[in-house]
């Protein structure tokens, strides 16, 4: 959750920049493996912190193993917390100053990539012999023109989060949860009518998440935020206003989201995980959340796709190669990429190892391959080794190839601000005019758009 919140702000930073030269690794023809006695020594962001013990003592098991397999290679990991501090990750862009592989959110591998600070290592993408079974739909994120320029290590698709414990008493059968936003408006009431505080549906509102939840549920409603070409806003149609009437109803009409609102993301995780709230929106890592910093238990929650499955809200991140990397480096930096997040019962995805070390195992997070082997030997090899209960996510994880992935827009974080205050109204006021409201975001946010010069 913090990722993702941290990721609207940087794509908000990354403007026009001094474009990076072009490395050895850029437009290269050399497709040979790196030869076993070349020694290579490369830098790579995002290795765990030392407060994150197990993850830690995971990344150093991983490097040890790897450079065993390939005595040549060196991986030097660089730690931060968080991996991504937006005050100083344009500047280390703009300065050359980046790891040969280097952490990015998805949301700005296209300005990154536009501004030349990025190396193109499709002629050496062969090292990565996991990279044909990669999901498309997060293949084509470090995709551009045709050419590769990265690989992901985490993903994740926006569903609906809901309340299992809640469903029951509700009289609701949690293996069924709602599929529409009719089914979830119905659902609410009948939580809410449980009474004691207890609230149907919650939505953020505050600090730019109103904003990034508008964004999910209108992709859920089949419409978009832009248009195809990012130069103009399409929130102001059909699929904005039912977006926007469904909370009205919702808030005013059923009375199913209780008198408190400007919520944000702990404000929500902090009354599901009190048993106060049925549903929001969410993704699989909010179980996570909710067991560590709230002291919720697992068997309490349950995933759902998102209703209306026209289409969802997809982030992640991943790595980029450095535009002064040589092929050497690139190759290298493939490979233990290749090892370390995209080989199933190894590196992150050695499940069985961190239920051993006491992390939570089950959740279906990241989903990094396509309908192919790998991805279902990843599959059984997470449900082996699943420590919490994998049932609770099965209709979240049975709907995940059909309901199509979406990126946040350009200039997110400008069009969430502008979006924050029409949800803030719309859950505020009874009278809150939808149609005027979305009309005045339109203008505002078009002209975000045209100063940023997309």
């Amino acid at each position: 959750m913090r990722s993702r919140i941290l990721a609207t702000a940087l794509a908000a930073a990354l403007g026009a920049t001094v474009a990076g030269c072009g490395g050895d690794g850029s437009g290269g023809k050399d497709t040979a493996p790196l030869d076993a006695g070349t020694k290579v020594s490369i830098t790579v962001g995002c290795m765990p912190a030392k407060s994150q013990a197990a993850q830690r003592k995971e990344w150093l098991e991983d490097v040890a193993a790897f450079q065993k397999l390939h005595p040549n290679i060196t991986v030097v990991g660089k730690d931060a917390f968080p991996c991504i501090d937006p005050n100083t990750f344009q500047a280390k862009l703009a300065g050359g100053q980046m790891e040969d592989v280097y952490y990015v959110y998805f949301t700005d591998v296209r300005g990154i990539i536009a501004n030349g600070q990025a190396a193109d290592i499709t002629p050496y993408i062969g090292q990565s012999k996991q990279y044909p079974s990669v999901d498309p739909a997060v293949e084509k994120v470090f995709k551009d023109g045709g050419k590769v320029y990265g690989l992901p290590r985490q993903n994740y698709s926006m569903g609906l989060f809901y309340n299992r414990t809640l469903f029951k008493k509700a009289g609701l059968d949690p293996d069924r949860p709602p599929t529409t936003w009719a089914e979830v408006r119905e659902d609410a009431k009948k939580i809410s009518a449980l009474g004691g505080g207890t609230v149907g549906y919650a939505e953020f509102s505050a600090k730019n998440q109103g904003g990034w939840h508008f964004a999910t549920s209108i992709y859920s409603q089949g419409g978009d935020m832009v248009t195809a070409d990012g130069r103009k806003t399409a929130f102001n149609g059909p699929q904005g206003k039912a977006v926007l009437q469904n909370l009205k109803d919702m808030r005013w009409t059923d009375d199913s989201m209780g008198s408190k609102q400007l919520l944000v993301d702990a404000d929500v995780q902090r009354m599901m995980a009190a048993g106060k709230l049925g549903m929001y929106l969410g993704a699989p890592d909010n179980a996570t959340a909710l067991v560590d910093q709230f002291k919720g238990r697992y068997d309490d929650y349950g995933m759902a796709p998102i209703p209306g499955s026209a289409g969802t809200l997809m982030g992640g991140d991943g790595y980029l190669f450095s535009p002064k990397a040589s092929p050497e480096k690139i190759k290298a930096g493939l490979m233990w990429l290749d090892y370390y997040a995209l080989t199933p019962g190894q590196g992150q995805l050695n499940y069985a190892r961190a239920a051993k070390d006491g992390r939570p195992v089950g959740i279906p997070q990241p989903k990094l391959f396509g309908q192919n082997a790998t991805g279902e030997k990843d599959r059984q090899l997470r449900a082996d080794a699943a420590n919490l209960p994998v049932a609770n996510f099965k209709p979240y994880e049975d709907a995940y190839a059909r309901v199509p992935g979406k990126l946040e827009p350009p200039q997110a974080q400008q069009l969430y601000t502008i979006l924050d205050s029409v949800v803030q109204a719309v859950l505020t006021r009874r009278d809150a005019n939808i149609d005027q409201l979305l009309a005045d975001a339109q203008k505002k946010a078009d002209a975000a758009l045209a100063r940023s010069g997309n």
